[in-house]
């Protein structure tokens, strides 16, 4: 959310900032990573009913400084519900933060799952509180975790040699026909190829592939080098120059994630819904 400081008197200029919650969920391991820049920590719900506000270091908000933001990595078993919201659902002028934040998590603990029932039952608690005074928006967002079988995983190590491009496409062709995604296949061997030779030439090893199947076709190259691709246009003589760009036209969402051990690319592509297997539940 984007706000201006209240504080300031009326000679001064206003000062704007946005107020960010950051939360990457990987579901093959359970971890989340989350970063936050002025907004109130996420709640957690875990699935045998206890629950807590989670530690996540507090960063300024967005435009208000020049700091590196601090992150934090917690496993969320299976089955848990992340909270997510804004200053609104907790602060008001009757209460204080932390009987409100008490409130939060009461409420949580009266029901079992489900992100729309514990909207509705954070919703009933928290809402009665607010008078015309507080006139805060207000924001909730719950997601439920859940992992991806090992059947849904492939991931493969690749040796820090050109020559290993060919053998480890060829291996991901074969885990996609198993998958029944033989339509998918091509574009992705297209997409891996150029991830995993831009990670052998620009990158550090160990180099690993990973492929995740789920609404989508994940793919993943991951190395030890924190240097971050640049997407540019080749011109018509340029011999390269052309990977980001082609991964950038052939994917539905493509980006990087960074952490204490390098960096990894991923690019998502659709998938028929006949593809798309079942929702777990």
């Amino acid at each position: 959310r984007i706000d201006q400081d209240p504080t300031l008197g009326p000679e001064t200029e206003t000062v704007t900032g946005a107020t960010v919650l950051y939360a990457i969920y990987d579901p093959t391991s359970g971890q989340c990573q989350l970063a936050r820049a002025g907004h109130p920590p996420p709640a957690l719900a875990r699935p045998d009913g206890s629950t807590t506000i989670l530690d996540a270091p507090e960063n300024l908000p967005l435009g208000l400084g020049t700091s590196p933001f601090e992150t934090c990595t917690v496993t969320l078993p299976e089955g848990s519900r992340l909270v997510l919201y804004t200053n609104g659902l907790v602060q008001v002028r009757s209460r204080d933060l932390d009987n409100r934040l008490d409130m939060l998590q009461t409420a949580l603990t009266r029901v079992e799952h489900g992100p729309e029932a514990t909207c509705a039952a954070v919703l009933e608690a928290l809402l009665p509180d607010r008078t015309a005074e507080d006139r805060d928006d207000i924001a909730l967002l719950v997601a439920e975790t859940r992992l991806l079988p090992p059947s849904r995983i492939a991931q493969w190590e690749v040796p820090s040699d050109p020559e290993a491009v060919a053998p480890v496409r060829a291996a991901c062709m074969s885990q996609l026909t198993e998958w029944g995604l033989e339509e998918t296949a091509f574009t992705a061997e297209l997409i891996l190829s150029e991830l995993i030779t831009n990670a052998i030439r620009y990158g550090a090893p160990p180099i690993t592939v990973r492929l995740l199947c789920d609404r989508y076709v994940t793919c993943e190259v991951s190395d030890r080098s924190s240097t971050a691709p640049h997407l540019r246009r080749a011109t018509t003589v340029d011999e390269g120059g052309r990977g980001l760009f082609l991964i950038a036209q052939l994917a539905q969402h493509w980006g990087a994630r960074y952490t204490s051990e390098g960096k990894t690319i991923w690019a998502e592509l659709p998938l028929t819904a006949d593809q798309v297997e079942p929702p777990l539940v």
